[in-house]
Formats: structure tokens, C-alpha cells, sequence
């Protein structure tokens, strides 16, 4: 300090704080009063303990269980060495604190990659449903594909089983009908074995369909799918009764599909009709709706204390969205 060091630097050095030292040099005594604590603590467990422990816990008896056990076992024959707490700390040090027993060990499954449709024909979800027949325990099933950006259902099919097979038919279907392009539109569905049979992805390869998959047993990863099929079987004309034959229950999704793509008025799309946007019409139509509100509040805008309906084209869809990504894009907006 008589040499021209500033306080802060002398103290940074000596591992003092500016405070204490001034605080200290104020009362004129600058013996060093910090209370020293011991670091090494009185129960600290010895070398040859944690030996000990590593020793039992690769046992032949023990070497697939978890401390949580090895613990209560030892205890039952008059042993005591350590704590759970002590074994997991000893193990996760040593490295050996992963999977102990014989069975595969559970695997991180990562969520589906998001995908964005800003156009229809690029983003095709689909699945399969029971439709109750009237034989307790026989089931017809509904294969059935939408698209994700315009919510049309551009495919469907019934048949008794499900099969890789019957969903390759309709993929094919689909893509001739639609006039698809190779690495067009991607495909997206669960895990089931229609979807992932050997027949189902060889087709799907050929039509240059990409593939996407949901996570085992998530079924929020396939959001469209489960909707529309809520909405088919809470239909109000959905049979209270089960399906009597195949013909009937085609006979009644093909009018249901019939309504749900050229009359239903699809919230999540402004209430126009699915065809309605996957043709493109629904520009138009929006537009048209907000000029009829904006006259309308012009004429009488004392019925307004706000702005009118938002009527605004929906640009793009998402499906299986990534939140982190939207959550840092809106902290950069901020």
C-alpha cells in the first residue's frame, strides 16, 4: 500500500474483502480475525471404506443392484458401513453408478424434428382406428390420411385388418390422385407396425415419400390424426350402434369425409372449409370477411371498442412445434 497498490488488488490477493480490511484498519487492529473452518468434516468416510464399498457393491449378489437395496440387505445380516446416500456418491465418483442389472437400459428417445406446412401436399399425417362392428371383439379399421396444412382428409380406407400391405395401396393412391412430386411431402404417423412395415417403407421410398415418426407411446407427437378422429366419432350422426357390415361403414365415412372437407367450417383455419384452403379460395374468402367487418364498423363504430374479428390468413402450420425455438425467438423480439 505505501508503495502505491490499491486496497481492492491487496485485497483479491490475500483472499480478503474490501469491507472486512476496511472494516478491520477502521478499529486499528488488523489481526486477521476470519474463523477458519476445518474443511475436511469429522464423518468423512476413510479410504479404506470407500474400498470397502466398491468391493461389496461389485459383489456377484450385488453387482445388478442399486444401493437403495445393497443398504437394507446389509443391514439384515448385522452390517452397517455407510448411508445410501454414501454408497450413490462413492459409485457416481467411481463411474459405476449407471445401469447395474441385466435388463436393456432405458434410451432416450428424442422428439420428432418439427415440421412446417406453408402449402398443402407437404406434410401428410395419418393413422388407423377401430370402427366397432356388431360382433363383440371384431373391429373394422379406418386407415386414414390428412393433410396437415389445408386439415383435408386427401385419403381414406376401411378393410378388416391392419396391414402394411393395405396402407401401401393408399399411399399410392394418394400420391397418383394428388399428383405428388418425389420429396414432396412428408409422411408423418406413429409407431405401429402398418406404418413401419417392410412393405410401407419400401413404397413409401419409392414414391419419394419422407417418412416421420412419433415417439413410442406419445400420442401428442400426432396431434392431427387423434383430433380428426374425435371429431368423426363424436359426430352427431356418428351410428349409436356398431357397424353391421363393411359396406355400411364406408358407406358412412365416405358421407363423413364428404362434410368434413366441403362443409365443415374447420376452426384452427378461420371456419372455412378444409377444400376451401387447400384449393387457396380461402384468401379470398378471408379477405372478404374482414371488408364486411370493416364496413360494418364504419356504418356503426360505437359497436366497436376494439378492433374487428381477426380474420387473418393462417400462412403456416406446425406440427410438433419446438418450443425452445420459440421461446428464444420471442426473447429476441423482446
Amino acid at each position: 500500500m505505501l508503495a502505491g497498490a490499491r486496497q481492492a488488488n491487496i485485497c483479491e490477493v490475500l483472499g480478503v474483502c474490501l469491507r472486512t480490511w476496511q472494516r478491520w484498519k477502521s478499529s486499528k487492529n488488523t489481526e486477521d480475525r476470519r474463523v477458519h473452518n476445518n474443511p475436511i468434516p469429522a464423518n468423512k468416510l476413510s479410504e479404506f471404506e470407500v474400498q470397502r464399498i466398491l468391493k461389496i457393491s461389485n459383489e456377484k449378489r450385488f453387482a445388478n443392484l442399486p444401493p437403495k437395496k445393497i443398504v437394507p440387505m446389509l443391514a439384515d445380516e448385522g452390517t452397517y458401513i455407510a448411508s445410501e446416500a454414501s454408497f450413490y456418491r462413492i459409485l457416481k465418483a467411481a463411474n459405476q453408478l449407471k445401469h447395474r442389472n441385466k435388463s436393456r437400459a432405458g434410451r432416450k428417445v428424442i422428439k420428432p424434428k418439427e415440421l412446417v406446412a406453408s402449402a398443402p401436399n407437404q406434410v401428410y399425417s395419418w393413422d388407423i382406428t377401430y370402427l366397432p362392428t356388431d360382433v363383440r371383439g371384431i373391429f373394422l379399421y379406418l386407415y386414414l390420411v390428412m393433410d396437415v396444412y389445408s386439415r383435408k382428409i386427401v385419403g381414406w380406407q376401411i378393410h378388416r385388418s391392419e396391414s402394411a400391405d393395405l396402407a401401401a395401396d393408399l399411399m399410392v393412391d394418394i400420391c397418383a390422385r394428388e399428383e405428388l412430386l418425389k420429396h414432396q411431402v412428408t409422411l408423418h404417423s406413429d409407431n405401429g407396425s402398418p406404418m413401419k412395415g417392410a412393405t410401407m417403407l419400401a413404397t413409401l421410398q419409392k414414391l419419394g415419400v419422407v417418412t416421420s415418426f412419433s415417439r413410442p407411446a406419445v400420442s401428442n407427437d400426432n396431434p392431427y390424426s387423434e383430433s380428426i378422429f374425435k371429431t368423426l366419432k363424436y359426430h352427431h350422426k356418428y351410428p349409436c350402434k356398431q357397424f353391421k357390415s363393411l359396406e355400411q361403414a364406408r358407406n358412412w365415412v365416405e358421407g363423413f369425409v364428404n362434410w368434413y372437407n366441403n362443409e365443415h367450417l374447420h376452426s384452427a383455419i378461420s371456419f372455412v372449409t378444409p377444400n376451401q384452403r387447400h384449393s387457396g379460395m380461402d384468401i379470398e374468402i378471408l379477405e372478404k370477411r374482414n371488408y364486411i367487418y370493416l364496413k360494418a364498423k364504419s356504418l356503426n363504430p360505437q359497436r366497436w371498442s376494439r378492433n374487428t374479428r381477426n380474420w387473418k390468413h393462417i400462412s403456416s402450420v406446425s406440427l410438433n412445434p419446438d418450443k425452445s425455438k420459440r421461446e428464444k425467438e420471442v426473447k429476441i423480439a423482446a
